[in-house]
């Protein structure tokens, strides 16, 4: 039986079989699947947020500059970029679980040596180690679309692809609430806590993967991915500091395109790559990757300009003189319009396409950074505004996975789910650096703040991102009328049309 591509126009298999396949895992535990797999996506999402409002407290407890202390969150980001592709390569055979508890007992060492009071380089290795948690959402993703039948796994898969996002609301004012009164190793230790509870559930509720044939790994593309993605990360982690026309940049710059050309052109020669390329012609896979990265800059742009304006003292012209708890709490309207927002779109099943979602995600986005630059005023109008761009988030999110997913064979799923989480992370940290670009021009020599005006550039900046991802969105889901945007989620290899390998 067939039915029609509303990407391409073709005729394929239908994406979902009328029964789960026969070689899906047993499942020991049915109902803790999805609560254990959503708890390691906030696991990561919690860890991956620790530093960023530590920052301060680092350099005075370390006896650090500031500029240095930042790299406890630059290398928590430059790990994860590095360590999420080869573990979503090696996720996609026989070894999943395994690289799921390797990936926990990482975050779990990690937390240790960052909470132990042994000095600023143990930390930092302690938050490397933890960046290796980053890895564990696309592989979250593929369980859910192995293990669980059709039905389930589409709400399963949309909540996991929002746990990134969502996360962040709940990071930032757990560690504020602990830095403010139990210290800056109490975040740590609850991140010990948390990773030791998450690898005993994983260990007693998580599946084997079905059996597949292991794929050999792709040493010299993961080498290449690494090094350009690293490259890359550090130019918009440093440019800052470092000058955006100095040397180190520009070289570190060019390293990066000479070294992601590279790996495109292996990938394309390989036989087993660490991602196959080839699969971000499909339309959904294109449009997915693209919303993802462009719409992450401006995400990330809004919640850097807001924890830093509502911190600002109120004796420079603006902001509220806001604590790290505070800002923190004006976070979990994010987290909770998002969340709510996926369940919302899930239910609307059919009617949800990507050519109706993705458009709207990118409107309520932008409202709400047009909200930013008329209206943020008040704390309770920044908190509103938080909401609304939750809600974008929710709508986007709940979409991008169903077509990823959906483009790519059973096989494939971990592999490509990581390489759409490296997006995400390149368009969250162009978004920092392009805030912290916009209010540095805007600072006066000399002054500490930059001008009010500066966050108002910022602010349409961000606008200017929004209005890309919409204008992506629609010119790529134009024909894409019927499919269901999270549906085609849980496609299962042997029910699909496999992608051509060659």
């Amino acid at each position: 039986m067939t039915s029609l591509d509303d990407m391409n126009g073709k005729f394929v298999q239908p994406s979902i079989p009328a029964s789960a396949p026969t070689s899906a895992p047993r499942l020991r535990h049915p109902r803790a699947l999805v609560p254990v797999l959503v708890g390691l996506g906030m696991l990561v999402a919690v860890v991956s947020s620790l530093g960023a409002p530590l920052i301060p407290t680092i350099a005075a407890e370390d006896h650090v500059a500031v500029s240095t202390a930042q790299w406890a969150l630059t290398v928590t980001m430059l790990v994860g970029a590095i360590a999420t592709p080869v573990m979503g390569r090696l996720g996609d055979g026989p070894h999943r679980k395994r690289v799921i508890l390797s990936g926990l007992g990482a975050v779990f060492l990690g937390s240790l040596l960052a909470a132990l009071p042994l000095g600023f380089a143990c930390l930092l290795v302690g938050r490397a180690l933890q960046g290796v948690g980053m890895g564990l959402v696309p592989l979250a993703i593929a369980t859910a679309r192995d293990a669980l039948p059709p039905h389930k796994a589409r709400g399963a898969v949309t909540t996991l692809s929002l746990t990134t996002a969502a996360g962040i609301g709940l990071g930032y004012p757990i560690t504020g609430l602990f830095a403010e009164y139990l210290g800056m190793s109490a975040g740590f230790w609850f991140a010990l806590v948390t990773a030791a509870v998450a690898f005993l559930a994983t260990l007693i509720v998580v599946p084997k993967p079905p059996h597949r044939p292991s794929t050999p790994m792709d040493y010299p593309g993961a080498l290449l991915l690494a090094g350009g993605m690293a490259a890359l990360l550090l130019a918009l982690a440093e440019g800052e500091r470092w000058g955006w026309g100095s040397a180190p940049l520009l070289a570190l710059a060019v390293g990066a395109v000479v070294l992601l050309g590279g790996w495109i052109a292996h990938s394309l020669r390989s036989t087993h790559p660490l991602v196959r390329v080839r699969l971000v012609k499909d339309r959904g896979v294109l449009v997915a990757n693209l919303t993802t990265m462009v719409g992450g800059v401006g995400t990330y742009l809004l919640i850097s300009l807001v924890t830093r304006y509502v911190q600002t003292p109120e004796s420079g012209g603006y902001g509220f003189g806001a604590s790290i708890v505070v800002t923190g709490l004006l976070l979990v309207p994010f987290s909770a319009a998002s969340l709510v927002t996926g369940r919302l779109v899930r239910a609307m099943g059919r009617a949800a396409t990507p050519a109706r979602m993705l458009p709207l995600g990118c409107l309520l986005s932008l409202g709400s950074l047009v909200c930013f630059l008329l209206a943020r005023s008040s704390l309770w109008g920044i908190g509103a505004m938080m909401a609304l761009a939750g809600l974008g988030v929710g709508v986007t999110f709940a979409v991008t996975p169903g077509l990823i997913v959906g483009g790519v064979p059973a096989a494939e799923t971990g592999s490509a789910m990581s390489f759409n989480q490296v997006v995400k992370y390149i368009g969250y940290s162009t978004g920092s650096a392009l805030s912290a670009v916009v209010l540095q021009a805007s600072t006066a020599p000399g002054a500490d703040l930059p001008t009010n005006d500066g966050y108002r550039n910022a602010g349409l900046v961000g606008c200017a991102a929004f209005l890309a991802t919409g204008v992506i969105a629609v010119a790529l889901t134009r024909r894409h009328t019927r499919r269901p945007s999270v549906v085609a989620a849980t496609a299962p290899a042997e029910a699909r049309t496999e992608p051509s390998r060659t």
